[in-house]
């Protein structure tokens, strides 16, 4: 048997919380592997048909909301369907394995795959992808080497210059986990409150928002994904396309500890009924293979070093990546969460 579409109870869980792409779930079946995934279908699509194409195992894909899908994932307990969760930014990986909706998987060929300060040390979690969190910089506007560090984005300088998402955006709040490990919460509020001071317009929009305006003359600096900035670059929008062409990367904290990095990743949850095919499938998603596919399809950077990067990428030049353990800062979102509401930011 293929597969089954049980919309009907699915949809129940979620109604009016969250708009799915697609619930399908497998009968079954040793040759199918469930996902319940929050990255865009069309991020992955690719590198599922892969998978499936290399292995004969079929991947049927539910997306969500993160938080939607962490509570879908509760509620149904053992008798969730999905094998494998899916999801950007390790703060959520993390909220996942608290949450006791994972499982502790070992395999050998993911160790020998993924640095370890992209992994769970408990095999909860599994990072797949790299991105960085930078700074955008108007073209002709903001000259080489005016601004280095996030540390900079505090200078009064700035003041009316920048834009940056909401502090509800989880990649804020992981940016400034890391604040909080390299500086301190006392300093880390201060540059908070110094950026919130700096601000050309209230937090709004996504990634992509921030960069259109930087474009169209709102701010001259913004942060944001390095990956928004190559969809923006090689997507179809003309406009956005024009937007994009209108800044420059600053790789920051490049003579000090390194820009900001975040993961995609993935682990295999509780109630697997495919725990084997499970494994496969984040085996391949970390596989030299895939990692290639990510940089060329997805504009993220590939776990480690000797895999070529694509053209978009190269194009940004090599940067320096903090090495900090991507679960020391996500323990700090909560924290990062507090400092985000005295200071104002919204």
């Amino acid at each position: 048997m293929k597969k089954m579409v049980l919309r009907n109870s699915f949809l129940s869980l979620i109604a009016g919380a969250c708009a799915l792409t697609g619930v399908q779930v497998a009968t079954a079946s040793a040759e199918e592997v469930n996902v319940y995934s929050y990255r865009q279908e069309v991020l992955i699509r690719p590198l599922l048909d892969r998978f499936t194409a290399k292995t004969g195992i079929d991947v049927n894909l539910v997306n969500g909301k993160a938080d939607v899908l962490l509570e879908r994932l509760k509620s149904e307990g053992m008798n969730s369907p999905a094998d494998v969760l899916l999801t950007a930014d390790v703060g959520r990986l993390i909220r996942a394995k608290k949450a006791g909706v994972m499982q502790s998987v070992t395999s050998d060929e993911l160790s020998k795959l993924i640095p370890a300060q992209y992994r769970d040390p408990d095999g909860q979690w599994f990072g797949l992808s790299l991105r960085s969190r930078v700074i955008f910089a108007a073209k002709g506007v903001v000259k080489e080497g005016e601004i280095s560090t996030y540390e900079d984005l505090a200078d009064p300088k700035w003041e009316g210059r920048i834009c940056i998402r909401s502090s509800s955006n989880i990649y804020n709040q992981s940016l400034l986990g890391s604040l909080i490990v390299h500086n301190g919460a006392e300093k880390a509020q201060s540059w908070a409150d110094a950026v919130v001071a700096n601000m050309a317009r209230k937090p709004q929009g996504g990634d992509r928002d921030q960069i259109k305006a930087v474009a169209a003359g709102q701010c001259d600096i913004a942060v944001g994904n390095t990956y928004y900035l190559g969809k923006m670059l090689t997507g179809k929008d003309e406009s956005q396309k024009a937007a994009a062409e209108k800044v420059f990367i600053i790789w920051p904290n490049q003579k000090g500890r390194g820009s900001h990095v975040n993961i995609s990743g993935a682990g295999v949850t509780k109630s697997a009924k495919h725990k084997e095919n499970a494994i496969k499938l984040i085996e391949f998603l970390a596989s030299d293979e895939a990692q290639k596919v990510y940089t060329e399809e997805v504009y993220e950077y590939p776990l480690r070093d000797g895999i070529d990067v694509s053209d978009t990428l190269a194009s940004w030049g090599e940067f320096k990546a903090d090495q900090i353990k991507l679960s020391d800062f996500a323990e700090h979102q909560a924290e990062a969460v507090r400092i985000f509401d005295k200071a104002g930011w919204r």
